[in-house]
């Protein structure tokens, strides 16, 4: 390569590539690069830098400058200015002291920078070895935040394939992924790696030109590619071709004329959409993976996620100071969610955080400024901002496209193809244009596309939703009564078919929301809003949306015409209300009130399956309440609604209903029988119509089975029972389920001993309850785990301590039906604490409610641990403490409840142990022959243990 300082160079050579700073110009194909990308410069404007650069080092005149870019016309010297500026500005004349054009004042300009020439296409011996370039791929981030895994698929189906397209949204990484690709290719390639930016070109007859800059090759032909084909032939190297969507067309034939050409060129490009040539393999780049939206998420949670740790990284290296602590963590996840793991656009956002805080920058994104944000000075304009990241891909939309994209932002979330197509307004579009229209979208990454189950979904990325927001609200404004027509259909089409069948039911409620608002709202319509707000209420319950959906529930019945919306309407909100009620308020008065009235309004449609679901619900309501008489009332309604109407799965209902009933009142005989029969029904597909979803009664008879199981004494099928339920329950992802069934099982287990086991579950209740503002569930979480206080010997005073709070929050409440067993286990405790006449007086006052209430299970054992307390008290109690123990054993065999029966022989045993040793044995020894499971529990191994003493010979 020969060098030239300050000296013209003329005529040029036909090959010549005349190179100074980072800038290349190629006379012959009249193309000026800059670092191997094309720079843009108008016909005129090159005309004149020509002229400069043959004559470089001398005083051009302007006359001849003139001439040179204007022959045969007459224009001002203010033309030749502006090209002048035009020429500079592109240069970057003055930038960083680089100097390249001066103006000679009243005489012309001079090219002043040094120039280099360089050697010709087909020559590579003269300037280029055989197997190594020496080209300027881009420096790699210091860590690539969450891409390890795709790097490393990507390089290894790169060198099986030869040529991969990386696919994916603006800003998602795909650059700077293909980067870290071909840096680490630099192992197995040495410096055989040449990487060309198509971003400036705005030309695509210029990209084998623009190719073949970047491997430092001058051009002399017109058509530069099949010289370029033929020089890369026996060549071995890594192409990276990024940014190929805007010259999509000239890309693609480029990339498969060098894959069929070569044997040992690999191409890798970036694209957000494929190439779609004969050979290419497509990597589609997803966003980076973000927090889950879950309570109680910790900063190392958070961490544990790529897109926050560059959220965290970029923020800190922009000047803030985060150190994210617990509270912090749900702001930083929910900013990544919001962001959709868009890389540039964490690191737009992140940036923002050393001037407007955490808290503000979470804010301002909710007002579409993000879109404004800008990125680092050195970027590329189309990465300096989101929108013009956005516009960049919009304006590589055809019409049809533009025409179609900008009507989707009218839903939330998720959508699948039957709602665009419902929903958009084909107009001048066939329905299948729509379609097709979609396809392209998705496939150039302005949609992001997932599987549901065997249903194929779209949603819009936030951030490109924002920007169509923001060039189309009024558009939008017009499509919203479309949409919420569509989410009233849909919903009814949900009511009617099986829940197994609605997989995409959760993903639907952002769009049932925007509905509901939009309806609800100053340009909606009042019959339409109440009639989606009833067709919600199944999918706000089955989501545990509690809170929302008595506040939509009770929205749609202040406005309620039920002559223009009938029964079932009012029906379905009222249940929805009272349910709703009942798990966030409390047991108040206001939720009979909501279930007798839908109660009655399913009597007069005459709709036996909603009567007894509604019975159900109200005798719920009464058990909560701790009126388990009235609930038996309730429960012997369902079992007479439900024989006449013959359904099997009504009839299954009720069975489940007064199986729980009877356990309840003691009868465990009764209890099994119709509880089984419960489960033995043949399972039918569970509706979404269910206003009563929050009650999965077949789980209930699960969870009331294995209570029952256990007071008939199998407690090791008992346990198994309880722990197969709650996996049932966790698989219905209902949280009401859930806590239902966990809380009960922890009952089993605490009856059994295992205390471990109820205390990971009660963990576990806790969790589900504060998830979910199930207000009375988290006193009862705090009373369970006093009650584990005191039954383990942790610390029986802090044990005392939890159950009397949570007994006062419960009352509060009205929530009763767990009052026994607490007071039980509070009593236990004050007799371990030796307040004694505490203990007696609360049992006296406990087992005088249950006789009055009616939940008479409790009652052999209340009787028990009376006679206990009755021992551990000063004075004579023996024959006292004796009757008792008698009484609870009577009792529970009357009840059929064998470990009840068990643990008062046990304690009868040990008092007549000193005097009426044989009796006592006998008594022992006949109630544990009728065990025949379960003697590795603590009751079981106790009673051995006593009979083994009983039958040893005495000291």
């Amino acid at each position: 390569m020969a060098r030239s300082h300050m000296r013209p160079i003329s005529p040029f050579d036909p090959g010549a590539c005349l190179c100074f700073g980072s800038f290349k110009l190629f006379p012959a194909e009249r193309l000026l690069t800059r670092q191997g990308v094309p720079v843009e410069l108008g016909g005129r404007a090159l005309d004149v830098l020509l002229a400069l650069v043959a004559q470089a080092g001398s005083v051009v005149e302007k006359d001849a400058l003139i001439a040179a870019a204007w022959p045969g016309m007459v224009v001002t010297e203010g033309s030749l200015r502006l090209q002048i500026t035009l020429i500079r500005k592109a240069l970057g004349d003055g930038v960083d002291g680089a100097r390249y054009i001066s103006n000679v004042m009243g005489r012309g300009y001079s090219f002043v920078a040094e120039l280099s020439t360089q050697g010709e296409l087909l020559a590579p011996d003269e300037h280029i070895g055989a197997q190594r370039l020496d080209v300027s791929l881009p420096g790699q981030v210091t860590e690539l935040y969450g891409r390890g895994q795709d790097v490393a698929a990507i390089s290894q189906r790169l060198a099986a394939s030869r040529f991969l397209t990386i696919v994916g949204a603006g800003g998602v990484g795909k650059t700077s992924v293909a980067i870290k690709v071909g840096h680490d290719s630099r192992e197995r390639l040495g410096d055989a790696i040449a990487f060309v930016d198509f971003a400036a070109l705005s030309d695509p007859a210029l990209v084998p030109t623009a190719v073949a800059a970047a491997l430092r090759l001058s051009v002399r032909s017109a058509d530069p590619l099949p010289s370029l084909l033929a020089w890369l032939r026996d060549k071995r190297l890594l192409l990276i071709l990024d940014n190929c969507e805007h010259v999509i067309d000239a890309a693609a034939g480029l990339a498969s004329g060098i894959a069929q050409a070569t044997t040992d060129v690999h191409i890798l490009a970036t694209s957000r959409e494929p190439l779609h040539v004969p050979g290419e393999q497509v990597f589609r780049l997803e966003p980076l993976a973000t927090p889950p939206d879950q309570p109680g998420v910790t900063a190392d949670a958070i961490l544990a996620y790529p897109a926050t740790r560059l959220f965290v990284e970029r923020a800190g290296a922009s000047g803030a100071t985060l150190d994210v602590s617990d509270a912090d963590a749900p702001v930083v996840a929910d900013i990544c969610r919001k962001l959709d793991g868009l890389a540039l656009a964490i690191e737009l956002a992140a940036r923002r955080v050393a001037t407007y805080g955490l808290q503000q920058t979470a804010a301002l994104l909710n007002e579409r400024l993000t879109l404004a944000w800008r990125g680092q000075r050195g970027a590329l304009p189309r990465h300096q901002t989101l929108r013009a990241t956005l516009d960049w891909s919009y304006d590589l939309l055809d019409d049809r496209e533009k025409r179609v994209l900008c009507q989707l932002p009218v839903f939330v979330g998720d959508f699948t193809l039957a709602a665009a197509r419902q929903v958009v307004p084909a107009g001048a579009l066939s329905e299948e244009d729509v379609v097709d229209t979609l396809a392209c979208l998705a496939e150039k990454s302005l949609l992001a596309v997932h599987l549901t189950g065997s249903l194929i979904q779209y949603r819009l990325l936030e951030s490109t939703r924002d920007y169509l927001l923001s060039k189309s609200d009024q558009q939008i404004d017009g499509l919203a009564r479309r949409h919420a027509r569509y989410v009233l259909r849909h919903l009814e089409d949900l009511c009617a078919a099986p829940a197994a069948s609605s997989a995409s039911a959760p993903a639907d409620i952002a769009n049932v929301r925007a509905a509901l608002e939009w309806s609800f709202g100053p340009d909606g319509e009042i019959d339409l809003a109440v009639a989606v707000a009833a067709a919600a209420t199944p999918m706000l319950l089955a989501t545990s949306l509690l809170i929302e959906c008595r506040q939509w529930a009770e929205r749609a019945l202040r406005v309620l015409n039920p002559v223009v919306h009938g029964l079932r309407a009012e029906m379905q909100l009222f249940a929805a209300l009272g349910l709703s009620l009942m798990f966030t308020r409390g047991n108040t008065d206001d939720v009979r009130v909501a279930l007798a009235k839908s109660l009655e309004l399913a009597q007069a449609l005459g709709d036996a399956p909603s009567q007894v679901q509604l019975l159900g619900a109200l005798q719920i309501f009464d058990e909560r309440v701790g009126n388990f008489k009235a609930s038996l009332s309730e429960a012997e309604r369902s079992m007479s609604v439900a024989t006449a109407s013959a359904d099997p799965a009504t009839i299954a209902t009720a069975n489940a209903i007064m199986g729980l009933c009877q356990h309840l009142i003691g009868d465990q005989i009764a209890a099994r029988t119709l509880l089984e029969a419960a489960l033995a029904a043949p399972m039918q597909p569970r509706r979404t119509s269910s206003i009563y979803i929050g009650f999965d009664h077949r789980n209930r008879a699960g969870i009331a089975l294995a209570r029952t199981l256990w007071l008939r004494g199998h407690a090791n099928l008992a346990m198994q029972t309880a722990q197969r339920t709650v996996e049932d329950a966790g698989k219905l992802d209902h949280p009401v389920t859930l806590c239902i069934a966990l809380i009960w099982a922890v009952s089993v287990y605490v009856w059994a001993g295992d205390f471990a086991r109820a205390e990971a579950d009660i963990d576990r209740f806790i969790a589900c309850a504060q998830a979910h503002s199930l207000g009375p569930y988290l006193a009862v979480g705090r009373g369970v785990k006093g009650e584990l206080a005191i039954r383990t010997g942790v610390d029986i005073e802090q044990g005392i301590a939890a159950i009397r709070s949570c007994l006062v929050e419960l009352h509060e409440s009205r929530y009763e039906l767990l009052n026994t067993g607490f007071n039980l286990a509070l009593a236990e405790g004050l007799g371990a604490a030796g307040r004694t006449g505490e203990a007696l007086a609360l049992l006296e006052h406990t087992i005088a409610e249950v006789n009055a209430n009616g939940d008479l299970y409790y009652l052999p054992e209340l009787l028990r641990i009376k006679a206990r307390t009755l021992q551990q008290t000063e004075g004579d109690h023996v024959l006292a403490a004796q009757a008792c123990l008698a009484e609870a054993l009577a009792l529970s065999q009357r009840q059929g409840a064998l470990s009840w029966t068990l643990r008062a022989a046990t304690d009868l045993a040990r008092l007549w142990a000193p005097a009426r040793r044989q009796q006592a044995r006998d008594l022992l020894a006949s109630t544990l022959g009728h065990f025949e499971e379960g003697f590795e529990t603590a009751d079981l191994l106790a009673a051995s243990l006593l009979l083994q003493q009983l039958d040893s010979p005495r000291d």
